[in-house]
């Protein structure tokens, strides 16, 4: 197949694109290169069967002869990025998604929407169902990347039921390993870095809200199935084992053996108390659960920092 992977720079996009190629299919990373980095592709250089593009998918766009499958994973993700961003983060979700779905439409191509476990927002259901609505702050600092979201779900669907494109829509939990961004500000690379480097690591709050974590290999794995699968509503992907901030904290200081203590700040607004998926439509629709254990996979992902 020849698919087109937007955000293919990105953390999770620079994986797909190597999944999708050691399966023998040509692959296009389109990305801005805002958040993304050439560093995740580099060494993909040379490589026959791929292709890159500097471009924002805001804007129009063009390729020459058939796409078979889009991946829309172009979008600031972590909190700080979208924080720094909102403009274009509303941009991605709304106009992105749109230029996206307009030529999947054109090449009649199937669509696959990188959606996120943010659009549950601060859920008062623990775990999140797919069928649960959310509880979202429109107006609040995270917003405009919840919002983006879910205007993005809502323009796939529209185009699924009004221009019968074969669509799917992956909601993503938090996942985690190599080429995470040091200063991203999510919670794995910021406690790694900070333990790794002997610095307090900063939880917010009395880090008693609780998060599940997925290994990418996972999670990559996870959205091949639900590509291959026929599943048009959304999927939640991610690991349902929860922990507390605090317990994961107190956890990687073991793992690293770092002297670092744990510094309390003040909670983020709208930060969820609680984030954990229930993967029972994965495992039923799609035979998936994930397979990595929370330990192999800091270990895995510990060593690549080192080494970074």
């Amino acid at each position: 197949m020849k698919i087109l992977i937007t955000g293919g720079a990105g953390f999770i996009g620079s994986h797909l694109c190597d999944y999708f190629l050691k399966k023998g299919h040509n692959v296009i990373a389109m990305d801005n290169l805002i958040t993304g980095k050439v560093d995740n592709i580099a060494h993909l250089a040379g490589n026959k069967h791929f292709h890159f593009i500097e471009q924002d998918v805001t804007e129009y766009l063009y390729l020459e002869g058939k796409v078979d499958y889009i991946f829309h994973f172009a979008s600031p993700a972590s909190p700080l990025d979208y924080q720094k961003y909102p403009i274009q983060t509303l941009k991605v979700g709304s106009l992105g998604t749109h230029k996206a779905l307009g030529l999947a439409r054109e090449k009649k191509a199937k669509f696959l929407l990188a959606s996120t476990s943010e659009v549950y927002g601060d859920p008062k259901v623990n775990p999140q169902k797919e069928d649960y609505w959310g509880n979202v702050n429109c107006i609040g600092p995270r917003g405009v990347y919840d919002e983006a979201k879910r205007f993005a779900e809502a323009l796939t669907m529209a185009y699924h039921r009004y221009h019968k494109i074969d669509t799917r829509i992956a909601r993503i939990f938090n996942t985690y390993g190599p080429r995470m961004r040091k200063n991203d500000g999510r919670v794995i690379p910021a406690f790694i870095n900070q333990a790794l480097d002997g610095k307090p690591l900063t939880v917010f709050g009395d880090g008693s809200q609780t998060r599940s974590f997925c290994y990418i290999s996972d999670l990559v794995e996870g959205l091949y199935k639900l590509a291959a699968s026929s599943v048009n509503e959304p999927i939640n992907l991610g690991n349902y084992d929860e922990m507390s901030i605090l317990q994961f904290a107190e956890e990687l200081l073991k793992i690293t053996k770092s002297k670092s203590r744990i510094l309390f700040k003040p909670l983020p607004v709208d930060d969820p108390k609680v984030r954990r998926p229930d993967v029972t439509r994965a495992k039923d629709l799609l035979g998936w659960q994930p397979k990595v254990k929370l330990r192999e996979g800091l270990l895995r992902t510990i060593e690549w920092f080192r080494s970074h």
